[in-house]
């Protein structure tokens, strides 16, 4: 391996680094409040190492390729397996933030646990690297084994608390991806079989020459896509693959939740919009209209669904479920119809572009509330949405906070899911899609029953108790920073809008 080669993995092998360092140090480490300095730290480097790839990108498409920095004119051991460009970069920065933040919120989190929280820290940072070689991969064998070291460290994750509902949330959620991972590696033996590669770009070259009347041209192709969407429909929990969704959003530790929310949808997301764009876009007519079936079901499913919880983290299961449906509006609408009686797919980058903007707002959004349900959780002792009455009183900041994440989630204007909604609803009506962006509006609407529910419980209904509910000062700069990235990125979209806009050109088919 050359040292290119070191160079463009570096990000990857900083935070699986860091992720040991800290395992190790829990060993030695008497103060056990200082490891989640360390896994802060340590994620300093791999995030310098992002922002120097992210420059010199200016004069590269593709790192893996060869960069201005470390020119080569050997070929890379990385060639076809990975590709380290703008829409890798992006991802890169969502996870490591995600990461980075998650940790921060945690501190109050576990310092109920003497033991483990080295393992804690660990495993999401092991699960980071996994996501973002996920967002990198280009070929099939490496994507599996990136969507394994990304859920297994979860699935740990969810049953850490070692309670009954824990271990239930742990149990199911390895059980249903087991099965999802099964399914997904049959698809890509199919795929495999079918064009004889597993390298995306060939297999596009191959998939161009299906042809049939039949959906996709083949029949091994296309029960191979569909079991490759299971797994990654697992992974994005859209309908009918949400049903692990709401046992371990409740079950689980809530700063594992807010990271499984986030960062495990993005990389998905990121891995499906790379599979099928760049490897399937010439049966993208068959696989479009898929996405917008799964798109309207998730919408309709999740936010019906969510109406009637009495739990807020099972309430924000379902609402995951909703907002993937939203994000696969974007995936659908990047495929239009050129002329009026052809057949030929035809790219329109405002799909994929909505897809990144919305991921980066829902992240900031959700981020934002599911710390501030952590402090308060804490102090409460409850994750029952009546327990939340009086929180105002108790805490009017946190419960400010919360009540401007969950309007942000709604898509209340200016915030940064509204500008994420409004660009990826006109994404579908200029995809002819104008169905499913009305349904998306009657969805929004719908959700915004149980979002307020929740603020008019917070401030309208009294408590049986005064006591003040505070939170230490990591949890308070977690908050500010995601919180604050929420508002700005409501209020200055562009500059999102155009990192967004720059990341989806390797995605060009």
């Amino acid at each position: 391996m050359s040292a290119h080669d070191l160079y463009v993995i570096s990000p990857y092998l900083g935070v699986a680094g860091t992720a040991l360092l800290v395992i190790l140090l829990d060993l030695v480490v008497t103060k056990k409040g200082l490891l989640p300095i360390f896994a802060i730290l340590g994620l300093l480097a791999p995030l310098a190492l992002t922002l120097i790839q992210a420059f010199d990108l200016i004069d590269s498409l593709n790192l893996v390729k060869g960069s201005e920095l470390l020119a080569t004119s050997e070929p890379s051991v990385l060639l076809g397996s990975l590709s380290v460009d703008r829409f890798a970069i992006f991802f890169n920065f969502l996870v490591l933030a995600a990461a980075a933040l998650v940790i921060m919120s945690s501190t109050d989190y576990l310092r109920q646990m003497d033991q483990y929280q080295g393992e804690y820290y660990g495993l999401i940072l092991f699960s980071a690297t996994g996501m973002m070689l996920l967002s990198a991969a280009t070929e099939l064998i490496t994507i599996y084994i990136a969507v394994e070291l990304t859920t297994m460290p979860l699935v740990a994750l969810a049953a850490f608390m070692n309670s009954a509902k824990s271990s239930e949330a742990g149990m199911k959620f390895f059980i249903v991806g087991a099965i999802s991972s099964a399914l997904m590696l049959y698809g890509m033996a199919l795929i495999y079989g079918f064009t004889g590669t597993t390298i995306i770009s060939e297999i596009a070259a191959s998939v161009g020459n299906a042809s049939g009347d039949i959906p996709f041209g083949n029949y091994a192709l296309l029960v191979g896509l569909v079991l490759l969407l299971v797994g990654f429909g697992f992974k994005i929990s859209s309908v009918p693959f949400q049903m692990w969704v709401p046992d371990v959003y409740e079950g689980g530790p809530t700063p594992v939740i807010a990271f499984l929310s986030v960062a495990s949808k993005a990389a998905a997301f990121a891995i499906l919009l790379r599979v099928f764009f760049s490897g399937f876009f010439d049966v993208s007519l068959d696989w479009a209209a898929l996405m917008a079936a799964l798109a309207a079901a998730s919408m309709v499913i999740g936010n019906l669904v969510a109406v009637s919880q009495s739990n807020i983290k099972r309430l924000f299961g379902y609402s995951a479920i909703a907002h993937a449906g939203y994000i696969l509006v974007g995936v659908a609408a990047g495929v239009k119809v050129t002329g009026a009686d052809s057949n030929i797919p035809e790219f329109a980058s405002i799909g994929p572009d909505s897809v990144l903007f919305y991921l980066a707002a829902y992240t900031a959004a959700n981020l934002t509330a599911f710390f501030a349900i952590t402090a308060i959780g804490m102090r409460i002792g409850s994750d029952r949405i009546e327990d939340y009455a009086g929180v105002a009183r108790r805490s009017p900041v946190l419960a400010a906070i919360l009540a401007l994440s969950l309007a942000a989630l709604l898509g209340v204007p200016p915030t940064s899911i509204f500008i994420a909604k409004l660009y990826i609803f006109t994404a579908a009506v200029n995809a002819d899609l104008v169905w499913l962006a009305i349904l998306g509006v009657i969805t929004s609407v719908v959700s915004a029953y149980y979002y307020v529910r929740i603020i008019r419980v917070m401030f309208l209904q009294t408590s049986t108790t005064a006591e003040r509910i505070s939170a230490p000062p990591a949890s308070w700069a977690a908050l500010a920073i995601a919180g604050g990235a929420m508002l700005f990125i409501g209020i200055a979209p562009g500059f999102v809008l155009e990192l967004s806009k720059a990341a989806v050109g390797p995605l060009t088919p």
